[in-house]
């Protein structure tokens, strides 16, 4: 079965996790897969958005656990390798210059919580399971930390982790990890229709202010202004080339 399905409309490539009868947990192939379909996606001019969905019932319950057991000292190649395959993957999101959405329902938990909050917005269910349970099974949430400490800030963030229970759907929006909140059906329609406004814009300029953003959020004020300056000029540089072309 093909644990990753592409599909282009209108201009947004919605990637399916497609393994339902694990909730769409990330083995090493879907991790692989959703990483070389985000990176592809950047040299793709006919894709402007891209919206992430996972195969019902569950948007992402985290890493598969099943392949825990072959990732010992005993191959610690093999651990780097996982690891740094994990990192990739979540920092690949914010390194495009397209805009993806997450359209949550189900379960995202762990990993699957980190995969919706690497990508630029999130529309989430209503009912959805959103946490990181992974000390209910003696295990550490990890790579997943960087973007929710960012997003959520610290006292917030090591609550959510330490207590490893799910919060819902509004209770993630009012955390500020969530944009939109609907019912489940409405999830994905919601989620193509804002992927399909973002893809109305000119790519330029949305690229632009995807890369400007990124390298201001984690800047000091003065080091932010600087960048805002850079692409204030390069936006001026971009008029100033479309009238005279």
């Amino acid at each position: 079965m093909t644990v990753l399905l592409s599909e282009k409309k209108d201009g947004v490539l919605v990637l399916t996790m497609n393994r339902p009868q694990k909730h769409n947990a990330l083995n090493t192939d879907l991790t692989q897969q959703l990483l070389d379909a985000i990176t592809s996606s950047e040299l793709d001019p006919e894709v402007r958005a891209l919206v992430l969905v996972g195969q019902s019932p569950s948007f992402c319950a985290g890493a598969d656990t099943t392949e825990f057991s072959s990732l010992t000292p005993q191959d610690p190649q093999a651990v780097q390798a996982r690891a740094d395959l994990t990192m990739a993957l979540h920092l690949s999101f914010s390194k495009i210059s397209k805009p993806v959405i997450a359209a949550v329902t189900g379960n995202a938990l762990g990993g699957g919580a980190g995969l919706a909050l690497a990508c630029d917005m999130v529309v989430m269910a209503e009912d959805a399971k959103f946490g990181y349970p992974e000390l209910k099974h003696g295990i550490v949430a990890a790579v997943v930390l960087a973007n929710l400490v960012r997003q959520m800030g610290p006292k917030k963030a090591f609550e959510l982790v330490s207590s490893a229970s799910p919060i819902n759907g509004f209770k993630a929006q009012e955390l500020g990890l969530v944009n939109q909140v609907v019912p489940t059906p409405e999830v994905l329609p919601t989620a193509m229709a804002l992927a399909k406004s973002l893809a109305a814009w000119s790519p330029m300029a949305m690229a632009t202010t995807k890369r400007t953003f990124y390298r201001a959020m984690d800047l000091s004020l003065s080091q932010a202004l600087e960048v805002g300056r850079d692409a204030n000029i390069m936006m001026r540089g971009f008029q100033l080339a479309k009238n005279h072309s």
